[in-house]
């Protein structure tokens, strides 16, 4: 902890060198500052830095250049304090994070703030105290009541933060007090920077040394000991053997083993207190030491010419596409890869698209690799997150497993990079900035360290195909199962029919029911895939079609029969579901609609005594929530997983043999150009869960038009045809992957301002841009968190035009309209390479 006066520092040492700092501010610019004296020694590139920013702020920044050139544009103010002894940012990183600020149209200090872990940030809290001069006895200053209290209580203690004086006076607003207090003389206000990251301390006691190192002493003490200090000492020496090895002592015991069973912490204290034992405190790791196994792999045939392939193709190519049906055995070729790279010195990166995926994976990982895999998400705490970071710079480990934002990490000798399940749209960052694609953002990265990026997926983006196809990524296939399993049986069931029939039991058709019947009966396992989560889509009156709505959001609410809510997926708003519509009264209120948890809830009911789980979002929410659930499923103790995207995307389980697919038209028919793309990707995936051993597989999907063409790629299982299919469809409406997209996206909280700035914004660049230009119009969801949207959507050919050019021409323009006074509230972002 440090405390920083807001003063302007001495300027009495000689100084001659300069930092270029990079800070988490969304400027275009470094900012150069004055290095004291006595931090010469300490300044270096990739190190945290304490510094000021305006004329009351303090910012936490990484230095990325040290010269001799002051600027000439400002005086440069001076460097407060170097957090660390050596880089926490390696000099590669630089590079990586200006491409990414530049291609992705933001700023490098964006960058900066979404690579580093929450706990190398600092935080800093406004504090005040008494001017160290201040003399409340002498001085001629009259205090108004409130004034009093906090000089009052600055007297009893060394400072208070702003809350803090807030919750004295019991007022909201403290600052015209602060800057009567501030002019009388009195006080001082400064910044108090907490380093939040904490390593995890446990305590220990050991034998002092008068003990320890002789064994007449030690042997004298059961003399005099009582009964129950006695025992203490007995279940130390059983754990630490002072008398084989008295060196041993140096590492001493956790204390918190004798606050268990009927040892006594009095006893203990009292040990302590007479100089028996001592008490000490040890950094730890947070993560448990793992065992490498005897887990050898065997690759089959068809996997030993797959890698064989791909490593062919790295001698010529940095990036090779590895094609493989859904239980191909994609996993075991990576690990085989990833062995010889870490045997080669080189580190390794595995990304995957969510932490759903990660249990399973990691835990196959750990087994080949032990220790030195390091994992990285999201459902870490920021503590866990830094030791992963450190952990890295400091050679622990060689292997990181994460989702996207682990291509943050601090890598200094990237041998590989595997992106698996490479045609995920989780891997595309949406909000806040940098809006990055970690696929596309893995090759870039490869390339700075000259490594290799292997892409793996069942289904590949319609993107990676065609650069397969083209030969600019080797391209090799795995086209069977492995075990010799065979791709599941896809049957298409005629909900419209159904329900003419009446056969349909709420969401369940017969088909699907008598299936799951079946498969319970044989011991069998089932997935169910509902992508979407919750009881049911929204509540609605029946008499005057009230629809529960988000004040923050353009959308309906999501019904949660188990917490009684009405949920927005968006900005998190929940309300309780009225026993009466607050419209007319009325009590015929009824569910539209049918999410995960309705699923759940129906099953229990129409297949007696199944056991089902459901994997949601609502229901993993806690850190080991995922593990838990896989775990009972492996375990056979859960029959039927009823889930979202979570079930679809790389799960492996032996028995199961069922797959039931709902609501596939909804996705089919969502107004975007990669709708059907997405869907066949989900179908396939998720199918891929059923018959992955011997077991034969059935895929149920259930539609309201079995007719439709692509529905018949499912069943074909030909992927590839589907691909080509929609290679010629976007040559001809001219989309991805022969035109780039830039979404230009206006947000304001006044509906009309923004629809006005976009139409002014259009007309500006409409004759340069021409036909590339789009727009503008409100997207599928119109206003969120309160804050009102529109689009344009700009349309490049590739190699036609310069694409730097014209980002540099949409920043000027965005910047000439939020500077006219009546649209400087509007902010103007941009994604390229929109999902």
């Amino acid at each position: 902890m440090s405390q920083l006066e807001l003063n302007p520092h001495p300027h009495s040492e000689r100084l001659t060198l300069f930092a270029d700092v990079l800070l988490p501010v969304p400027i275009p610019r470094l900012f150069t500052y004055r290095v004291p004296f006595e931090l010469t020694d300490d300044v270096r590139a990739g190190v945290r830095v304490i510094v000021p920013f305006g004329s009351k702020k303090i910012l936490t920044g990484v230095i990325e250049r040290v010269h001799e050139q002051p600027p000439r544009e400002y005086e440069a103010k001076y460097v407060a304090e170097v957090l660390d002894e050596g880089p926490v940012v390696q000099p590669m990183q630089f590079p990586f994070l200006h491409w990414m600020a530049d291609y992705y149209m933001c700023t490098a200090g964006e960058v900066l703030n979404a690579a580093l872990p929450a706990g190398l940030k600092l935080s800093s809290q406004s504090r005040i105290a008494l001017k160290p001069e201040f003399d409340r006895e002498t001085t001629d200053w009259e205090f108004v009541e409130r004034e009093e209290i906090i000089l009052d209580a600055l007297i009893q203690t060394e400072s208070l933060t702003y809350s803090e004086v807030m919750d004295l006076l019991g007022i909201k607003s403290i600052h015209p007090l602060l800057k009567s207090l501030l002019g009388k003389g009195c006080i001082i206000v400064f910044e108090e920077v907490q380093d939040k990251y904490k390593p995890k301390v446990i305590k220990k006691v050991r034998l002092t040394p008068a003990y320890s190192g002789s064994v007449a002493n030690l042997e004298a003490l059961f003399e005099k000991l009582p009964e129950k200090q006695e025992g203490i000492l007995l279940r130390y020496l059983q754990s630490v053997p002072v008398y084989q090895n008295a060196a041993a002592n140096e590492g001493g015991l956790e204390k918190k083993v004798f606050t268990k069973g009927d040892f006594s912490p009095s006893s203990l204290k009292t040990l302590i207190k007479n100089g028996i034992f001592e008490e000490f405190e040890q950094i730890t790791s947070r993560f448990a030491p793992i065992q490498a196994e005897e887990y050898s792999i065997v690759l089959s045939e068809h996997q030993a010419a797959a890698k064989t392939q791909i490593m062919d193709h790295f001698a010529e190519k940095d990036v090779v596409l590895l094609q493989g049906v859904t239980g191909s055995g994609k996993t075991e070729v990576y690990i085989d890869i990833i062995r010889e790279v870490l045997d080669s010195g080189s580190q390794v990166l595995y990304l995957l698209p969510e932490i759903a995926l990660t249990a399973q994976t990691v835990d196959r990982l750990r087994r080949v690799f032990g220790d030195r895999v390091g994992v990285y998400h999201s459902r870490f705490s920021d503590n866990e997150r830094v030791e992963v970071w450190q952990g890295l710079l400091s050679g622990r480990f060689h292997f990181i497993v994460g989702v996207r934002s682990a291509i943050f990490l601090p890598f200094d000798n990237l041998g590989l990079i595997v992106v698996d399940e490479e045609h995920e749209a989780s891997y595309k960052q949406y909000d806040p900035a940098p809006r990055y694609h970690a696929r596309d953002s893995a090759m870039v990265l490869a390339r700075t360290h000259q490594a290799k990026v292997l892409l793996g997926s069942a289904t590949p983006s319609v993107e990676s195909y065609h650069m397969a196809r083209e030969g600019k990524f080797g391209w090799v296939k795995l086209t069977q199962r492995f075990g010799g399993a065979t791709l599941p049986t896809v049957q298409l069931v005629n909900m419209t029919e159904e329900r003419k029939q009446k056969t349909v039991k709420e969401d369940f058709s017969s088909v699907l029911i008598g299936h799951i019947e079946q498969a319970l009966r044989v011991g069998e396992q089932v997935i169910l895939f509902q992508n979407r989560r919750g009881y049911s889509y929204y509540l609605n009156c029946t008499q005057c079609d009230w629809v529960p709505r988000c004040p923050n959001c353009d959308v309906s609410l999501t019904y949660h029969q188990y917490l009684n809510q009405a949920q927005c997926h968006y900005c998190g708003y929940h309300e309780r579901v009225p026993s009466e519509c607050p419209d007319c009264g009325s009590t015929e209120i009824k569910r539209v609609g049918f999410g995960t948890e309705k699923l759940e809830e129906d099953l229990k009911l129409f297949v007696e005594d199944a056991r089902v789980a459901r994997m949601d979002l609502d229901t993993t929410r806690k850190k080991n929530s995922y593990n838990l659930l896989i775990d009972d499923f492996e375990e056979g103790r859960v029959q039927v997983l009823v889930g979202t995207q979570m079930v679809t995307k790389g799960l492996d389980f032996d028995n199961v043999s069922l797959v039931g697919i709902f609501d596939t038209d909804r996705m089919l028919h969502f107004p975007d150009f990669r709708s059907h793309e997405r869907t066949l990707q989900l179908l396939t995936q998720v199918s891929g869960r059923a018959g992955r051993r011997e077991l034969p597989g059935k895929v149920i999907v259930q539609t309201h038009n079995p007719e439709q063409h692509v529905l018949s790629w499912v069943t074909s299982h030909n992927y590839e045809g589907f691909l080509e299919e929609q290679i010629e469809e976007r040559r001809t409406f001219h989309y991805p992957p022969f035109y780039r997209l830039i979404r230009v996206i206006l947000r304001d909280k006044d509906k009309d301002k923004v629809e006005r700035a976009a139409i002014i914004l259009a007309k500006t660049m409409s004759p340069k841009l021409g036909r590339s230009l789009l727009g503008p119009q409100e997207p599928f969801v119109g206003r969120i968190r309160n804050l009102f949207l529109m689009h344009l959507i700009v349309k490049l050919e590739r190699n036609a035009v310069s694409l730097t050019a014209v980002k540099q021409y949409l920043r000027e323009q965005a910047q000439s309209l939020t500077d006219q006074p009546e649209f400087r509230s509007v902010s103007i972002h941009f994604d390229v390479d929109p999902q």
